[in-house]
């Protein structure tokens, strides 16, 4: 069939006349033809040279047409390998219609056996795709549909030998490039770091990071909520749903998946469990038995390693980028003559790239600034004076609300019997609502206090906001941990204290979040609006970090106590986790400016991680494993229930592992001397704390080193400026 007809020309990108493109690239397809096929050395004959036949279309412009050059291009072009021809295709600086007539007519010839090349197989279809994918920039993606019969030409039947790597390799290349593109919040993590700079993009990055810790605690979700979802225990009087449950989880969701009163204690499916007419067991089972107990316990334990393991993995790798031996980071030449990415081609990533560059200039010129302040011995005792001040005043408030919350909690402990369901749900809404209420006005007298310190970096202030804040969440926590160890908690008429601690720690997650977004809709969007409409000004609020980092980590510290008492939190923890980046991005966007001082936050992450590991991290690991190990379950329900603690469970199911198979002796073995035996955790609790001692200390050894040869390569700068002036002195005397 003929060739369809061309569409209308289209001017070039770049402005040169379109003859004169494709005679440039014919002459660099032909050079790269006749490099590609020449001969080595040892097989020319001495009177060999270059022929002269082959010179360059350019040296006579008047010499073709259009459509001979054209032609001659796609001559050239067919004698490529796939991968030159694409990347040829692909550097051309005509347009998108030019390029889709030359493909279209590389098509055509390549269709027909005799226009190949001697030696050359047919194109694959890896091969044509690449070749269409080459036409346009990388990251655009262009997709046509064949029309008529023409889709045979283009796809033609070929052997399973043109299924090759090399034909295949360009466009795994191509495809493996949009992998970084389909990272999650890849390009938002972009924007907020251009824009507003590292220290308010750490906080972002600490966000994604404990939503992929929480993903390591959904081993919950598939060991014990789904094998009890699938034979579920026979239920009481189901109570009906208010909506008032979505706030104090108790009514409609006491007896659920939600909490840890629901699941059983028995072996689920099990061929000889008892039954109205007697227990019998069959003699072929075809059923799998699966011991709840037990997956419930080992599902909490495992779940609680595999956290620990990520969360050691993750400080490790952080302390390696931030605290690297040698790091070139602060370095304002690197910055200014390393820092730009030539692979960068399209407006908008251009255009984030020069913004991330500028801000990242910006601090390290404000660090390298803070540095350079010098302080007088008075003006040092004076500040610190004001310092241990206002930790006092810090530390005072810290335990006037620690101690608030102790009377507030006993009374509403003594007033939770009152008459009346609606005054029940408000009871138990009264101290979540007060802890929270703390958390949120608390972060904003600490920094007020902050502005009559007047540190001399941000970063210092952000890490003493830091610990004030952790201070007071750790301390009520830790109170909140032993009321409920104790058993005082108000519950709405429910036996299992586990369900009420679940249901207690439901409440606190569901209301942390309820303050969060009010806080970022009064705190930021309408202080906003009040500058902007009624003051008259353009300044806006810069985004606190240190508050925001530590809402993420006492929530996630509330869905780490609460796994053994509420299996489905991480999922509700996620859920969060996911709609707070979008909130907090947009409000980010549009309700806050860039810091007023500009820092670099190098080790921002590695100390978030890091109080995310002590003392969220170890504290929940240690209320649960006082739970498990010393406090006895209830009587009436539950998975444990009859037992003398939880970890009995374990021991009792090795037990009588032990009794149905004698030859697994060496299994009882493992868990009394490697499980129950402390010395083996202290064991190798010590070998860690050597390795660490010893990398700490060669650590250091190599920072010495990197030191002395930084002092060596200044005084060979000063030796070198002293011989250039002794040079000069020398000159300057003969001169005379």
């Amino acid at each position: 069939s003929p060739v369809a007809a061309h569409p209308p020309a289209l001017l070039p990108p770049t402005g040169r006349s379109r003859g004169a493109i494709i005679s440039q690239y014919y002459n660099r397809t032909a050079r790269l033809r006749r490099r590609s096929s020449r001969p080595p050395l040892q097989q020319l004959c001495r009177t060999a040279r270059p022929s002269l036949r082959q010179y360059d279309l350019e040296t006579d412009p008047t010499r073709a047409t259009l459509e001979e050059k054209r032609s001659l291009l796609v001559k050239e072009l067919l004698s490529l390998s796939p991968a030159q021809r694409s990347h040829m295709l692909l550097t051309v600086p005509l347009s998108l219609a030019d390029k889709h007539n030359l493909w279209w007519e590389l098509n055509m010839q390549r269709g027909s056996p005799r226009q190949h090349p001697q030696g050359q197989a047919p194109s694959s279809p890896c091969g044509r795709c690449k070749d269409y994918i080459s036409l346009v920039s990388p990251g655009v993606w262009v997709c046509t549909a064949a029309v008529g019969g023409s889709s045979n030409r283009l796809w033609p039947r070929c052997s399973p030998q043109a299924f090759s790597p090399q034909c295949c390799r360009g466009l795994w290349y191509r495809l493996l490039s949009l992998l970084a593109a389909a990272q999650p919040w890849h390009y938002a993590l972009k924007q907020i770091g251009g824009r507003f700079g590292s220290s308010v993009l750490s906080y972002f990055i600490f966000l994604k990071t404990l939503l992929m810790f929480n993903v390591s605690l959904l081993i919950l979700l598939v060991f014990v909520v789904a094998p009890q979802a699938v034979y579920p225990p026979p239920s009481a009087n189901p109570r009906p749903f208010t909506g008032l449950e979505l706030l104090t989880g108790a009514g409609y969701f006491t007896h659920s998946l939600l909490y840890y009163g629901y699941y059983s204690n028995i072996t689920l499916n099990d061929p000889c469990a008892p039954s109205p007419k007697g227990s019998v067991c069959p003699d072929a089972a075809s059923q799998f038995p699966y011991n709840m107990p037990l997956a419930y316990v080992f599902s909490v334990g495992v779940s609680f390693l595999l956290t620990c393991v990520l969360l050691v993995y993750s400080i490790y790798r952080s302390f390696g980028e931030s605290y690297r031996v040698g790091s070139s980071k602060g370095d304002l030449a690197i910055k200014v003559f390393c820092a730009w990415d030539f692979k960068v081609v399209q407006r908008r990533s251009v255009k984030l790239q020069c913004e991330n560059i500028c801000t990242q200039l910006k601090e390290l010129l404000a660090e390298q600034r803070s540095r350079s302040r010098s302080r007088s011995l008075c003006q040092r005792l004076g500040r610190t004076l004001v310092m241990l001040l206002v930790w006092a005043l810090s530390l005072s408030t810290v335990l006037g609300c620690v101690v608030a919350l102790h009377y507030l909690s006993e009374h509403m402990h003594a007033v939770s019997t009152a008459p009346g369901e609606w005054q029940q749900e408000a009871v138990l809404l009264v101290l979540p609502f007060v802890v929270s209420l703390l958390n949120t006005l608390m972060p904003h007298l600490y920094n007020l206090l902050a502005l009559w310190e007047k540190q001399d970096s941000p970063a210092t202030e952000v890490y003493v906001a830091i610990c004030r804040n952790l201070i007071l969440k750790m301390v009520v926590l830790g109170l909140l941990c032993y009321q409920w160890l104790s058993r005082r908690v108000v519950c709405s008429r429910e036996e299992c204290w586990e369900t009420c601690v679940g249901q207690v720690l439901y409440r606190f997650v569901v209301m942390d979040f309820i303050f969060t977004l009010l806080d970022t809709l009064f705190g930021e969007f309408l202080w906003r609006l009040i500058l902007e409409k009624k003051l008259k000004r353009k300044q806006k609020l810069e985004f606190d970090i240190a508050r925001n980092v530590l809402e993420l980590i006492y929530g996630q510290t509330l869905t780490w106590l609460g796994v053994l008492f509420a299996p489905l939190l991480p999922a509700m923890q996620m859920l969060k986790l996911l709609l707070l980046f979008y909130v907090k991005k947009t409000s980010l966007m549009h309700n806050c400016q860039s810091p007023s001082k500009p820092w670099q936050a190098s080790h921002m992450n590695t100390i978030f991680i890091t109080l995310l590991f002590f003392p969220s991290f170890l504290g929940a690991a240690v209320f649960l494993s006082y739970t498990i190990w010393s406090v006895r379950p209830s009587e009436t329900c539950g998975p444990f229930q009859g037992l003398e603690t939880i970890y009995k469970s374990g021991k009792t199911w090795v037990q009588l592992l032990e009794k149905s198979n004698p030859n697994i002796t060496w299994f009882t073995w493992v868990h009394q001397h490697l499980v129950e035996n402390t010395f083996f955790l202290f064991f190798v609790s010590g070998i860690l704390l050597a390795v660490i001692y010893l990398n700490i200390q060669v650590v250091r050894g190599q920072q010495r080193i990197i030191c002395l040869l930084k002092e060596h390569i200044a005084n060979e700068g000063e030796d070198k400026i002293f011989l250039i002036q002794k040079l000069h002195s020398v000159y300057q005397q003969r001169e005379r």
